[in-house]
């Protein structure tokens, strides 16, 4: 009865060490692409970042404005008497 798991053992194994090579011959390739996709932005990201940018500048300004109105709302006074 020892015999036939021995002799099945290197059927199982076949597949097993198929994969293990495929995925050592592919590995180098995943890593380079990773390394490329992390290192490189494409249009779209650019086109993003930069929207998202913009749009910060734009809620800085205003905020900026917002905050000099409502100054000039409460010291009204101080300009006119200058």
């Amino acid at each position: 009865m020892r015999i036939i798991p021995a002799l099945l053992l290197p059927f199982f194994l076949c597949g097993c060490v198929a994969q293990i090579a495929a995925d050592v011959v592919t590995a180098p390739f995943k890593v380079a692409g990773a390394v490329i996709d992390a290192t490189t932005t494409s249009q779209s990201e650019a086109d993003e970042k930069r929207g998202r940018e913009m749009r910060k500048s734009e809620e800085r300004q205003r905020r900026a404005e917002k905050k000099a109105a409502k100054e000039a709302r409460e010291q009204p006074d101080a300009r006119n008497n200058d």
